[in-house]
């Protein structure tokens, strides 16, 4: 994930002015030592233990990408030492954790946000643009499919809930995004098919409850070969005006009523809006780039953990309906 992040860093414009980068940390340290070679970060401190970094560099932010079960520690960490935190998702792997998290960004007067790329990218923004407008009318439904067979290796093919808890929380924050409404309850079925490689939890079917009786679909799986749909999933949206259908990639198609005879009413297409703002369509760079206008104008980034808490909270109340085969209310 380092790479990412140090790519966006690297070529977006605005960020290669504002941001220098004075310490890679890892566990690992010739992994670090090989990132920082591969962007010539040839005067980047370099360790294995992040306090030792810290009080050597002095930093002004850290960004934490490190795996999920380290996070809490790391952002204490970060936090105690004054820094702005820009963290990876998931935010933590408890509400616990996260609340936490929180309340320790506030006591240290620092900004701490998660790292919600895929909100980041013209079609989630297209769509809730489309919402705002009220042309589909007051929605219904979102219902979205997450098939992709991809085999990683590493950590996340040894994760318990690796599919609810490592990808579906993208695609469980862009709803909340899209729909513009807050979550209040879930029933989720998780299964690891067979001929998965992952240890636990590939797949889930989730039923989620937000407010105004809007009900959001999820059907996912990690491990599903052979008709894979885009990263950000294949989405219809309904409202009581019509229907949006987006392939997760470039296709729109938006259709409304129009007329109000026949036993299938007429139909007409109408245009799905651009983005509101064009940079804010660009993922990890747009993401950085928000969280360092939020530090410098004093105002909350629009993933800030206060806000991104109620993403986390839709993923472990999943988690604990198909443990538990009940009905979960969603609560901070």
């Amino acid at each position: 994930m380092s790479k990412g992040w140090l790519a966006a860093l690297s070529e977006h414009a605005l960020l290669k002015v504002k941001v220098r980068i004075v310490g890679l940390v890892d566990l690992d340290r010739a992994a670090a030592e090989a990132r920082a070679a591969e962007f010539s970060l040839s005067d980047a401190v370099i360790g294995t233990d992040l306090d030792a970094v810290l009080t050597e560099t002095k930093p002004d932010l850290l960004f934490d990408v490190v795996v999920p079960a380290a996070r809490a520690g790391l952002v204490e960490t970060g936090l105690r030492h004054g820094c702005h935190v820009l963290t990876e998702k998931p935010m933590a792997t408890s509400l616990a954790d996260a609340k936490a998290m929180v309340a320790q960004a506030k006591a240290a007067g620092r900004v701490h946000a998660v790292v919600q790329n895929r909100r980041f990218i013209a079609g989630v923004r297209r769509i809730r643009r489309l919402v705002e407008t009220g042309a589909l009318g007051e929605i219904t439904s979102l219902n979205c499919d997450f098939f992709i067979g991809a085999h990683f290796g590493g950590f996340r093919e040894d994760m318990d809930n690796v599919l609810l808890l490592d990808m579906a929380i993208h695609t469980l924050d862009a709803a909340r995004f899209m729909a513009g409404k807050a979550p209040r309850a879930v029933y989720c079925l998780e299964t690891n098919p067979p001929g998965s490689w992952y240890r636990h939890g590939a797949a889930a079917n989730a039923i989620f409850e937000f407010e105004n009786d809007v009900v959001f679909n999820y059907r996912g799986s990690w491990c599903a070969e052979g008709a894979n749909t885009s990263w950000e999933s294949a989405w219809r949206i309904i409202g009581t005006k019509g229907t949006l259908l987006w392939d997760g990639e470039d296709r729109f198609e938006a259709r409304v009523v129009d007329g109000d005879s026949g036993f299938f009413r007429p139909l007409k297409e109408i245009e799905v809006p651009p983005p509101a703002d064009a940079g804010q369509v660009h993922g990890h760079a747009s993401v950085i780039a928000d969280f360092l206008a939020a530090i410098e104008s004093g105002a909350q980034p629009e993933t800030a953990g206060a806000d991104n808490i109620n993403s986390l909270a839709m993923v472990l109340a999943a988690i604990e309906s198909a443990r538990t085969g009940q009905r979960i209310p969603i609560a901070v």
